[in-house]
């Protein structure tokens, strides 16, 4: 194959896996310029042409999946004799190497890889695809960390082929659900189950079962509950033990109802309102009738790992006791029936007048019209079938058996499928949930649109509270626009700076705006007047919840400080004029003037205490008063002369 072109576009460049059912290379699309995984697969579909449209359908509709987890399938194609997936190109290496070389995972990255994974199985099942081959070879992971699911549609598609014919199943026994290994139908609870064996495994770096035979793994699943993982990790919490317990529930009643449930179980598994979590426990029904197959298989199963057709675990049946009977009546019995039903296919057509004709194509047409399409055509409807259908209308007709172009003979029955629509699924319940990037893209990948309106409220800030279409409503997710209402928590705003404000004020102000306004103290001080705002709390300008609690301290004025009085007895001497020996004495003295300044509490040396006149020498009183820490005293001028001063302070003035 190496440095064969496939498909005319695909170039090989070299192999880089190999599985049970098929062979991986490295190819060149010389078209687009890319390298590509191609995966070539080993099955055989020569004379089965019927078959070989239906595998071709199903792969195709895998093309449809578009997921960050899930490696996209680019073509899907037949080249000569070999047939073909086109898939993207993931550099690194597969889960079960990580695991192998890195195994067991501690619990938060574990969590992390299975949140990947659940997301695009989610994705996966809300498309109608089922993987049924779900396991860490089937997984690729990069050199960020980042999985990819791939091989969708492979065991899907060859599920549809003569691999099944036999009631045989495709898949790893080791990671095979109960009802696959019975030979039952895959379900979108098998995938489920599938993820919690690999999560197991991401846990312990170990396969909870294992034995020497396919059949001997399959009884287990089958049998046995699923291991402890706390018995040999005691320290991985009970809550994350239990997602893997109901996953792989015996009885598929008991798993997730969807992928979407166990995404939502695993985004709270590590928070701490679950430490204390109970563990899960499916209920004993004792009168349950259960069937225990026997192991009839011995050989070993070196292969346990690999994809392959593996038959269903049935119970061993004893071989009926013959009875010896007479061999010539029954040899006399074949050989008239074989004249008779010679002699019936030679004449019973010409006798009847019946013919074969070609089925009328009637995909596409409503029920009644395909109907009369068919009866006109001289076939009889037999049944019609209901079942769901992405491509086709409520009440068209989407498949018929015989199908359309087959020649049956006139007056054959024919079986219509109706399409009911797009399957639709129960509205998962979303409120409770943060909405962040990472749940954002988790649910673009499932509806059709995401809109988010975004309203204030009690619950914390990216808080989902509401959601439409509402909880429990049957919706098809891809054709769905889901809106959410996101919490943007409390309202806030803006405190005002109250400082200065009366009482009056501050009620008006807490009318306007919602605050609680609530005087919690009172303070003197030096500047603001009493009954006016000191301080508040929060401060000014701070973003707040609106209706939030604002305290303010209250001024009580300034604060009357301890006083000492004292009287300072003055004597103030008159000086008379001096006279010449020439000149006459006045009759009277004249006046002299005199200031006398203060410096205590109520007064400044800035303006006089006290002025009067003296025509000769006078004692006065001056009263000084001092607040404690002040400083005191007066001063005397008489006619512009100061003629005494005395200074003191608060602490010289006795009692």
């Amino acid at each position: 194959m190496i440095g064969k072109r496939i498909g005319g576009r695909y170039e090989v460049i070299r192999g880089i896996g190999e599985g049970g059912m098929s062979k991986v290379y490295l190819a060149h699309d010389i078209i687009l310029d890319r390298d590509v995984a191609i995966k070539v697969l080993n099955y055989d579909f020569a004379n089965e042409e019927d078959l070989k449209r239906r595998f071709q359908r199903e792969a195709l509709s895998a093309t449809s999946l578009t997921h960050p987890h899930i490696v996209n399938i680019f073509d899907v194609g037949e080249d000569g004799e070999l047939h073909y997936f086109v898939m993207e190109y993931i550099e690194g290496q597969t889960l079960k190497k990580f695991i192998q070389t890195n195994g067991p995972l501690k619990v938060a990255q574990a969590v992390g890889i299975m949140k990947q994974l659940v997301s695009a199985i989610a994705n996966a099942h809300h498309n109608g695809i089922i993987h049924r081959d779900i396991k860490p070879q089937n997984i690729l992971m990069d050199s960020e960390g980042n999985v990819k699911i791939t091989d969708f549609g492979i065991a899907m598609a060859l599920s549809a082929t003569a691999h099944t014919k036999t009631n045989s199943v495709i898949g790893t026994v080791h990671y095979l659900s109960p009802e696959q290994a019975r030979g039952g139908m895959a379900t979108k609870k098998s995938d489920i189950y599938s993820l919690g064996i690999v999560f197991y495994e991401l846990l312990t770096g170990e396969l909870p079962f294992s034995a020497e035979t396919a059949v001997a793994i399959a009884l287990k699943h089958l049998q046995e509950e699923t291991p402890s993982v706390r018995l040999t990790f005691p320290d991985i919490p009970q809550s994350v033990e239990n997602v893997i317990l109901k996953a792989t529930a015996k009885d598929a009643t008991y798993r997730y109802r969807s992928a979407d449930e166990m995404y939502d179980d695993l985004f709270s598994v590590l928070s701490p309102e679950r430490q204390h979590e109970a563990k899960f426990n499916v209920p004993f029904d004792d009168d349950k009738t259960r069937i225990i197959p026997a192991i009839t298989e011995t050989s070993k199963f070196d292969e346990s790992e690999t994809t392959k057709k593996i038959e269903p675990v049935v119970p061993e049946a004893k071989p009926p006791v013959k009875k010896k009977r007479r061999k010539w009546p029954i040899i006399l019995g074949i050989s008239i029936g074989l004249i008779a039903i010679a002699l019936l296919a030679i004449f019973l057509p010409s006798l009847l007048g019946t013919k074969e004709k070609a089925i009328p194509d009637v995909v596409g047409y409503d029920e009644a019209e395909a109907i009369d399409r068919l009866t006109e055509a001289g076939f009889v409807v037999e049944e019609s079938i209901e079942d769901y259908s992405d491509e086709f209308e409520k009440g068209q007709v989407f498949r018929t058996i015989p199908e359309a172009d087959k020649k049956r003979k006139v007056g054959s029955p024919v079986t219509l499928y109706v399409s009911t629509g797009k399957k639709t699924t129960e509205m998962t319940d979303y409120t409770g949930r943060d909405f962040d990037d990472e749940f954002a893209s988790f649910l673009e990948n499932i509806f059709k649109s995401v809109d988010t309106k975004n309203v204030h409220s009690d619950e914390p800030k990216g808080r989902i509270i509401g959601q439409n279409p509402e909880v429990g409503e049957e919706v098809v997710p891809e054709d769905t626009d889901l809106l959410l209402t996101v919490s943007l928590g409390k309202e806030v705003q803006l405190v005002d700076d109250l400082t200065g404000y009366n009482q009056n004020q501050l009620k008006e102000y807490g009318k306007t705006s919602g605050f609680d306004i609530r005087a919690i103290r009172e303070e003197f001080h030096d500047t603001i007047p009493e009954g006016h705002v000191i301080w508040q709390k929060p401060a000014a300008h701070t973003e707040v919840e609106k209706g939030a609690k604002i305290d303010v301290a209250i001024s009580k004025g300034k604060e009357k400080k301890s006083v000492k009085y004292t009287v300072k007895r003055i004597d103030i001497p008159y000086e008379p004029t001096v006279v010449d020996d020439f000149e006459e004495e006045p009759d009277e003295p004249e006046p002299q003037t005199v200031k006398i300044y203060v410096q205590d509490s109520k007064h400044s040396m800035a303006d006089p205490f006290d002025e009067f006149e003296i025509t000769e020498d006078t004692r006065t009183m001056v009263p000084i008063e001092l607040e404690e820490g002040q400083r005191g005293g007066y001063r005397v001028v008489r006619d512009n002369t100061v003629i005494k001063e005395e200074m003191f302070d608060y602490d010289d003035i006795e009692e």
